[in-house]
């Protein structure tokens, strides 16, 4: 007779945790004072073509001296620069929805991509990176020999 313990609310308490456990994931999301938690700027679409990764970012209202970006080794990039408010004086706010001031966005690439060719333009707010794949990465087609 020394088995398990009877406890008639054992499901009820399980649906409770899961409840609970649920509730924490949703208000992770939030920050401590109720906004919105920080998320990743700038945001990015990355994809790959037949000899190059091509990256995206939104810089609405950045200007290319505002902005650094760096491939480090073969595999790492780094977005670094400032959106700076562009308010008139003597204005009165009522709100904002857009961040300003300084970023640093750093990713690991899926590919190996050579850093020395590069190409970055900025048109119309939108960053493109073309970074071509490093040799080691591209494809490489195996003759089979035959006796």
């Amino acid at each position: 007779m020394f088995g398990t313990r009877w406890q008639p609310f054992s499901p009820v308490w399980n649906q409770v945790t899961q409840l609970q456990n649920e509730m924490n994931r949703l208000f992770d999301r939030w920050g401590g004072d109720g906004r919105r938690a920080q998320v990743d700027f700038p945001p990015l679409n990355i994809w790959e073509v037949d000899d190059a990764l091509v990256v995206e970012a939104e810089l609405p209202g950045l200007d290319m001296k505002d902005l650094e970006i760096y491939v480090t080794g073969t595999d790492q990039l780094t977005l670094k620069g400032e959106r700076k408010e562009k308010l008139p004086e003597k204005s009165l706010q009522h709100r904002q929805e857009r961040g300003f001031g300084k970023f640093v966005r750093v990713l690991t690439l899926p590919i190996p991509v050579d850093a020395n060719k590069v190409d970055a333009k900025l048109e119309n707010g939108i960053l493109t990176l073309k970074l071509p794949k490093h040799e080691a990465a591209k494809p490489r087609k195996i003759v089979v020999k035959t006796s």
